[in-house]
């Protein structure tokens, strides 16, 4: 026979009492209770366990009071009591007994009181789970057993081999990747310090999460677990979830891709798409270069979605679907025609996500702003890809940050969304408040191809860069100098003349020369109209302090279309309920609203067009006019020239 050391007793003892006991017991206390009120907490109790994944049960082993308690306000549904029990409000337990509960509907999230109560007996729970110490279970019997053979030994402390086990492991709420997902994002140049504020202030289901990130993973798990579209609607965090328990409940199919609003120019067209993660062949890092101006002289960070046209596989040639591919750019929203740099450092912006056609930004950075564009393509996983993606949408339905130029600017928040969208561990210790010097710390870290700029006509045919306009003025002015007589030594100082002093070279143009002048003054043109635009918003704001008459019409034009337009950076206004990602019984409301929005701010910007010339001052509105003469005449001109030529292609 073999003789078991009294030692070996008790750890056996040990093992057969921790696993008889192992996993949570909700135990509910029926003093003074009836029978049908003991039934009917009973049943409500089993279903809150039966709720709750198996790893949380196994985890949080230990037994739960839950008892009724008078006197608890209308509104409180259920609370943590002194004693870690839980504590349930009295006044709801007839409901509760006769089964109105169920048919009482609340107009709380959850919709009707039986589904409150449930609801918040998984929200106490989590807080419990939430500050425990969470080890598997084959770890705390390890423990056990450590500490049952140093009490047999009179050893003080536990044992050099069982130090390890005790350590603690991060829960819910100080989860570094769950901050980052719930909107607590590391603070920039504060060394891991988390925001204080969070910004996914819309399309929340409980506004009460937004408290603090206790409360966030309290009400978050309500819904993961009792919401069959959650997974739908917060997809990032239900794979969170699923990936801390190694569970998930049933759920709710999905519709292909993700809703969002698309801000661009084209009020003509239906704003309201989809983007399918699937077709999204590459993400690239896109920096609008410095120029000139002060609040762009270290760039502008953006996200290029590469999309593949519809059927087209997914591969290289999806790069030349420009007409497909998508910009996420954060941008400050500015509500008044005023753009104040103070204002951006002081956050008075808020900061939004745009969702807008590559071409428009092409055009917008190019042609107008004079800069260039490189894409860096970021060297991502397939699974960190389509993270971004969902991570994208969702900010673009719940963000509204606050703008500062200096703490929360583009690079600032482009690297957050790169941070939660993938998950990728060389991103958590990277700061950058410079777009510029965020792409170079991606180049360092493996996570940026700049390779690909090597070869800058390689980069230009492949739209990894796209050259600033400037340079094919500064061409065009070249070829000026060498076939006419001119004085003006750099294309600045071409541009900056009359347009009537312009005019005295074109008859003198040959064919080739003509062409350069055709494109000169199309960018003499768009120079005027920023121009004007400048001279606009100042006229606006002088003559509405001063009740300038004239201003009326075109200025209350201007108001709506800046009030109007607000809701292509913040779709959620366009829906008055749900929570996250809109789904397919929201999209019908949400493409009604969207296209009758678009009709608004298209009819208001023709009206603001008949009626803007008015405000601008005779100097500018004359240049304006000559401008717009110089290119009728060029056109003549060039038909003539072709004509003469025998109709030989221009150069």
């Amino acid at each position: 026979m073999i003789r078991l050391t009294a030692w070996c007793w008790a750890a056996l003892l040990t093992l057969a009492t921790a696993h008889a006991q192992a996993g949570l017991q909700l135990e509910l206390n029926s003093n003074g209770l009836s029978t049908p009120e003991r039934q009917a907490s009973q049943a409500l109790l089993d279903e809150a366990l039966a709720a709750l994944p198996p790893r949380f049960v196994e985890r949080l082993d230990r037994t739960v009071q839950v008892r009724w308690l008078e006197g608890l306000d209308t509104n409180v549904y259920g609370q943590v009591g002194r004693t870690s029990g839980i504590e349930l409000n009295a006044s709801l337990l007839p409901a509760l007994v006769d089964g109105s509960a169920a048919r009482n509907n609340t107009g709380r999230a959850h919709g009707n009181q039986r589904r409150e109560l449930l609801a918040t007996l998984i929200h106490e729970l989590t807080h419990l789970y939430d500050r425990a110490r969470l080890w598997p279970a084959a770890q705390r019997r390890q423990i056990a057993m450590c500490q049952q053979r140093a009490k047999s030994t009179g050893q003080v402390g536990l044992p050099d081999e069982c130090r390890g086990q005790t350590e603690r492991r991060f829960t819910f709420s100080d989860d570094p990747r769950l901050l980052d997902l719930a909107g607590w994002q590391q603070r920039v140049g504060q060394r891991g310090e988390r925001e204080h504020d969070n910004g996914q202030v819309a399309r929340s289901p409980d506004s009460y999460e937004l408290s603090n990130p206790l409360e966030f993973v309290a009400v978050n798990l309500e819904y993961f677990l009792l919401d069959p579209s959650y997974a739908c609607r917060r997809p990032s965090l239900a794979g969170y979830f699923r990936e801390h328990f190694g569970w998930a409940p049933p759920g709710q199919p999905c519709a292909e891709g993700y809703a969002y609003l698309n801000a661009g120019r084209d009020f003509a067209r239906q704003p309201l798409e989809r983007i399918d993660p699937e077709r999204v062949y590459a993400v690239d890092y896109l920096l609008a270069e410095a120029n000139d101006a002060w609040m762009s002289r270290w760039g502008h960070s953006m996200l290029r979605l590469v999309i593949c046209a519809p059927g087209r596989p997914r591969g290289p040639d999806c790069r030349l679907d420009l007409d497909q591919h998508l910009v996420l750019s954060y941008r400050a929203f500015v509500g008044d025609v005023q753009l104040s740099s103070w204002d951006g450092l002081t956050g008075a912006y808020p900061s939004r996500l745009f969702v807008l056609p590559l071409e428009q930004v092409i055009d917008e950075y190019t042609k107008v702003e004079l800069r260039s564009l490189a894409s860096i393509p970021l060297r991502l996983s397939r699974d960190e890809l389509e993270g971004l993606v969902a991570r994208a949408a969702e900010q673009h339905w719940s963000y509204d940050g606050d703008y500062y130029f200096i703490s929360n600017n583009c690079a600032v928040e482009t690297l957050k969304l790169l941070r939660s969208g993938t998950d990728n561990p060389r991103l958590q210790t990277l700061d950058s408040i410079l777009p510029n010097g965020l792409l170079e710390l991606l180049s360092a870290r493996g996570l940026a191809d700049t390779s690909v700029l090597d070869d800058p006509r390689e980069a230009l045919r492949l739209g990894y860069r796209f050259d600033s306009f400037r340079d094919r003025y500064q061409a065009m002015f070249a070829v000026l100098r060498q076939r006419l007589p001119i004085t003006q030594d750099s294309v600045e100082t071409w541009l900056e003349q009359p347009a009537q002093q312009r005019q005295q070279w074109f008859a003198q143009a040959d064919l080739r020369a003509s062409a350069a002048l055709l494109l000169l003054e199309q960018a003499a043109l768009r120079r005027q109209l920023l121009l004007a635009q400048d001279e606009l918003k100042r006229r606006y704001l002088t003559g509405r302090a001063a009740g300038d008459p004239s201003l009326n019409k075109a200025g209350g034009a201007l108001e709506q279309i800046l009030a109007n337009s607000g809701f292509l950076s913040r779709p959620a206004e366009l829906l008055e309920s749900g929570y996250g990602l809109p789904q397919q019984q929201e999209w019908d409301r949400l493409e009604a609203s969207s296209r009758e929005r678009q009709q608004q701010l298209r009819q208001l910007s023709d009206e603001l067009d008949g009626e803007v010339r008015n405000l601008l001052l005779p100097e500018r509105l004359a240049e304006l006019e000559a401008n717009e003469a110089n290119l009728l005449a060029l056109g003549e001109h060039l038909r003539a020239l072709h004509k003469a030529s025998g109709g030989l292609q221009l150069p």
